[in-house]
């Protein structure tokens, strides 16, 4: 089995929380490696085949600090290769016109490399003006939204892991 890791800051409470409770969804058949994103080398980066990046919304739809300082680093690596899932919190209500943007500015970036992305989900049961993460009705990884639907949550989680473990190897 392909070694996979789960990037995200360690101190961002929310985004650990889904971070925790996707690395629960894939035990005990995959042993999933967490990596602070506030402490990311491209030697770390590079070093994994599967990564599941925790890419949170901030702002008007902004990458959060330490993926924005990653950015250049991640401009310059060949993620042929790779198999990248992406998943991030926004808020649909108080941040419409940008809800889960992170997450489709990361799918973009890591794409352009030559990654292959997986673990698009349905854009279905959100309400939001637009979204740099929805591509023809899916988002471009898993969004969640902590602050309007924290319910919901769970069961997106487990059915994103399910689809997931079948498409890293």
């Amino acid at each position: 089995m392909n070694n996979t890791g789960i990037f995200y800051s360690f101190s961002s409470t929310k985004t650990a929380k889904a971070a925790e409770k996707i690395i629960q969804e894939f035990e005990p058949e995959f042993n999933i490696q967490k990596v602070n994103a506030e402490e990311l080398t491209e030697e770390l980066f590079l070093s994994f085949t599967n990564l599941i990046l925790g890419v949170p919304t901030w702002f008007d739809g902004e990458l959060p600090i330490y993926w924005d300082e990653f950015v250049p680093a991640i401009e310059d690596l060949n993620l042929k290769g790779k198999t990248i899932a992406i998943f991030g919190l926004g808020n649909q209500i108080e941040y419409p016109e940008n809800f889960g943007d992170a997450v489709g500015i990361m799918a973009e970036l890591v794409q352009e490399r030559g990654a292959k992305l997986v673990g698009l989900t349905s854009a279905e049961g959100y309400t939001y003006e637009s979204s740099r993460a929805e591509v023809d009705g899916k988002f471009l990884g898993l969004v969640l939204d902590q602050e309007t639907q924290p319910r919901l949550t769970k069961e997106r989680i487990s059915e994103w892991v399910k689809d997931l473990k079948t498409q890293f190897s």
